[in-house]
């Protein structure tokens, strides 16, 4: 599999994320993208900084998870971006970029994809891709996140792996045609720095629209575990922040973090 090359990627990328994007880093090999952010100078609001790796060392998922992912086999892209205002409801924009990527990959012929709320790409009820973001408070009223993403593109002994949703899936086992790796990044890249620019000028509204359509949760028997308790229900969508709706008989609560385990995994009884 061809290597990532930074001038390539930049080439490929939109005139909208090009203008605004400060700088674009490719590493053979590094601990974490997301941490190689976290130790530069935040970007100035409205502006963005990614970072790419062919390898992780110590690549990082939600909950102090490892991600791990042999060398050239996928995507290990960070962003770094900075918003104007300091807003709440900032943590809704993990599902905003999850979003913004599956609509990319759909336009590369990728049918049927889904978001496991709040973080993981889904398709064929086995796990793609999974999104990190952590916040970054700056000085004055601006907001700076970073958000790592992870693209299974080839792996090696797929069948041997697995997920906190059960199975492993990657793009060359759904597409006849995988675009090049190069092409990928760069339009991971453009959903990412698309999506968080439209969070920051008009809110969730317009991804809280579309979410129904990528719910792999919804009508789903889970159990919410949050705060060092488990609660069975039912996934009923999300709220207009974000927050997960779960029906538990009936009462229907929010919840704005925790992981979702589903019904009859590690112990998790009926809802």
């Amino acid at each position: 599999m061809n290597l990532l090359d930074a001038g390539q990627i930049r080439d490929a990328l939109g005139a909208g994320t090009r203008a605004r994007l400060d700088s674009l880093d490719v590493f053979d090999e590094v601990d974490s993208t997301n941490s190689r952010l976290l130790g530069q100078p935040a970007p100035a609001p409205g502006r963005a900084s990614a970072v790419l790796a062919e390898f992780q060392t110590a690549g990082r998922g939600r909950l102090d998870r490892k991600w791990l992912s042999p060398p050239s086999t996928g995507i290990c892209l960070s962003v770094a971006y900075t918003f104007g205002d300091l807003r709440e409801g900032v943590a809704s924009a993990t599902l905003a970029v999850g979003i913004g990527i599956a609509r990319m990959l759909e336009a590369q012929g990728l049918a049927g994809i889904g978001i496991k709320w709040p973080n993981d790409l889904v398709i064929r009820d086995s796990k793609l891709g999974g999104i990190l973001t952590e916040a970054r408070a700056k000085p004055g009223d601006t907001f700076s996140i970073i958000v790592g993403v992870g693209i299974n593109v080839a792996l090696p002994d797929i069948d041997e792996l697995r997920s906190d949703i059960g199975r492993v899936i990657d793009l060359a086992t759904c597409l006849a045609d995988v675009p090049p790796r190069n092409r990928l990044a760069s339009g991971l890249i453009d959903s990412v720095c698309d999506a968080l620019a439209e969070f920051d000028s008009n809110g969730f509204a317009r991804f809280h629209e579309a979410w129904p359509k990528y719910d792999w949760l919804h009508g789903q028997r889970i159990c919410m575990d949050h705060s060092h308790h488990s609660s069975p229900g039912v996934c009923q969508g999300i709220d207009a922040d974000g927050a997960l709706i779960v029906q538990r008989g009936s009462e229907r609560r929010r919840y704005v973090s925790g992981s979702v385990r589903l019904f009859g995994q590690d112990g998790c009884g009926p809802a």
